[in-house]
């Protein structure tokens, strides 16, 4: 994201989201809104609101999002998918590590959405061309189930669900240390990173974020942890997670690297390192989704088992706390 400064020089008795509107005419006033929401503006370095009413003295920091690819259509690839359910109204996916689910900035290949493009004839088209069938989304380097819509009835009575919070998550992760309560919750708002648009942080006026979570296989170094996220922010369980002091193993951009392995007995020390290579990316399993069939109201449970590399990072516990 590019950085810009300006002056609020003439936009006095103007709000915020209006004058940044004249000032940047290629964004609509909802991408300006949306820009002030997420922290990309700072009004004289501080958070600011859309209904600000400038005075003209402002210094005015904006950080312009990625443009989205310039793409007309999405070309089909033939990726392999792992197909775990599929009938009329939706599939869901086992999402496997390394795949970003839409193109972007950087990613205008390779991406679920070539290979559902290839795959599948009709998806919803809710979001839009270029994210057919997309109704939620997992992390890039995040495994495990992922809901598509083959039409627009089905993809909109999934997203009231989501937005009702109706929908019951269940992931799977390998964490950095003994939790002192077994189990608990972590209410706690997201916002992004002011240094680093790219990264989430916990912060009072983000957007209001909670988890809970149960561990299943607790040790002095690493520990197995079911997450259940009730709201659905960006890098909500990692962020959480790490807010607590126990990073995801292997999550380098919130804590959880392989330098937190420094300090233990050299045998301990050749063992995480181990197994930090069998993994290379944060052990962060979407296991289970539950929600109303958008047709029949049925209640569907939707499995994928835990991935070989996590399962391997696990079965290394007796290793390293023995």
């Amino acid at each position: 994201m590019s950085k810009k400064i300006l002056s609020a020089s003439g936009g006095e008795n103007t709000r915020l989201d209006i004058y940044l509107t004249l000032i940047l005419p290629d964004l609509s006033r909802t991408q300006i809104q949306n820009m002030i929401r997420d922290g990309l503006v700072l009004v004289n370095d501080q958070p600011s609101k859309s209904g600000l009413k400038l005075d003209g003295s402002e210094s005015i920091e904006y950080s312009l999002p990625e443009k989205e690819p310039e793409l007309n259509y999405i070309e089909p690839e033939e990726i392999p998918l792992d197909i775990l359910f599929e009938d009329e109204d939706i599939i869901a996916i086992n999402k496997p590590a390394g795949m970003v689910v839409h193109p972007g900035v950087g990613n205008k290949s390779g991406t679920l959405v070539n290979a559902l493009a290839f795959h599948f004839d009709n998806l919803s088209d809710i979001n839009g061309n270029l994210r057919p069938g997309i109704v939620h989304r997992l992390d890039e380097y995040t495994t495990g189930v992922i809901l598509v819509a083959k039409h627009n009835k089905a993809h909109a009575h999934l997203a009231s669900q989501f937005e009702n919070r109706s929908v019951q998550k269940e992931y799977v992760g390998v964490t950095w240390g003994h939790w002192k309560d077994s189990e608990g919750s972590i209410d706690g708002a997201i916002k992004r990173k002011r240094s680093d648009p790219t990264t989430y942080q916990i912060d009072e006026s983000g957007r209001q974020a909670l988890t809970h979570y149960k561990t299943v296989n607790q040790g002095s170094i690493l520990s197995e942890v079911k997450f259940f996220p009730k709201t659905g922010r960006t890098h909500q369980i990692r962020v959480h997670s790490a807010s607590m002091n126990h990073p995801i193993f292997g999550d380098e951009k919130y804590g959880g690297s392989l330098s937190k392995a420094k300090g233990f007995i050299p045998e301990v020390t050749s063992t995480l390192r181990q197994l930090f290579k069998g993994i290379n990316r944060h052990a962060l399993h979407a296991r289970k989704i539950s929600f109303q069939h958008p047709s029949s109201g049925e209640s569907i449970q939707i499995e994928a088992s835990i991935p070989d590399d996590i399962k391997t990072l696990i079965q290394g516990f007796d290793l390293i706390h023995g």
